[in-house]
């Protein structure tokens, strides 16, 4: 999570307005937009202010878009040549380490949910989805870098990506009268067709609302509590004098740093699971029997 910029952190420390240092501490988990006269520092130092905005096509720019064209970058560079060195069975250390996360991910999440025609035809949307997740929730542990997973907008335009391949998907491969029809238990009383249809079809929007929690809560609430151990150092220090601060400062950062471990195992747990979901719903919509 995005450590504050000792200048935000000034008003808290000297009594002053914002004396409350929690409330600037989780203003940082907050998107912000990017200012047209400080365009690296508030895109990725965490740099807040009042300056003009960046727009783009008449829409504001924001530092959360950044980190996302950053994380396409880094998955660019990440899987450069893996694909040659799958095919060839050589290429360097680091390439065979990504090539194996994708082997596991073909072989233990897609196919195992998935029938292997189908699967392979999605693979390379999973895939995707897992290393594009991880990877953002990863640059909010880097120093003065955000989470865009911490937003719900970012994780909703995922969400959406996995509910039309539900749809969409499900219709190509039923047919679009056999798909609908099927999403009714068979053998059903006529006078309770409709009643579950109304159930089934909020069952399937509720599943990318699912997602999009489910996402948007654990990486929040990681940083949320991080930011909270890091706020008593300053909360005791302003309160209660520079004594108390120093005091309650092994506290807070013996803390800090022991949820700092658990947000990088999270952070890759919470890209497994979108994953895992996203490919489970996906194969309930193409294969309903099963």
């Amino acid at each position: 999570m995005a450590p504050p910029t000792l200048l935000a952190l000034r008003p808290a420390l000297s009594g002053g307005e914002g004396r409350n240092p929690f409330e600037v501490l989780f203003g940082h988990v907050l998107p912000h937009p990017i200012q047209r006269d400080d365009i690296l520092g508030s895109a990725f130092l965490g740099h807040h202010g009042d300056g003009e905005p960046l727009r783009l096509f008449g829409l504001t720019v924001w530092n959360i878009q950044a980190y996302q064209i950053l994380a396409v970058l880094l998955l660019f560079l990440a899987f450069r040549g893996v694909a040659g060195a799958v095919r060839s069975g050589g290429g360097g250390g680091f390439q065979r380490v990504m090539a194996g996360w994708a082997g596991w991910l073909r072989e233990e999440v897609v196919f195992q949910y998935m029938d292997r025609h189908h699967g392979q035809r999605l693979l390379p949307l999973f895939l995707f989805l897992f290393f594009f997740i991880f990877v953002q929730n990863a640059l909010g542990l880097v120093p003065f870098g955000a989470t865009a997973t911490a937003s719900a907008y970012t994780n909703a335009g995922l969400a959406t990506v996995t509910f039309l391949c539900m749809i969409l998907g499900g219709m190509l491969v039923q047919g679009p009268l056999t798909f609908w029809r099927n999403l009714i238990p068979h053998g059903l009383p006529a006078w309770l067709v409709p009643l579950m249809f109304v159930v089934e079809l909020i069952g399937l929007c509720v599943k990318p609302f699912a997602l999009t929690v489910r996402l948007f809560a654990n990486m929040t609430g990681g940083h949320l509590v991080l930011l909270s151990f890091m706020g008593l150092i300053f909360y005791f220090g302003t309160n209660m004098g520079t004594g108390a601060g120093l005091g309650i400062t092994p506290v807070g950062v013996g803390m800090s740093v022991f949820i700092m471990i658990i947000e990088g195992f999270v952070a890759l747990l919470q890209a497994y699971i979108f994953t895992l979901l996203s490919v489970i719903f996906v194969g309930m919509c193409l294969h309903p029997d099963h």
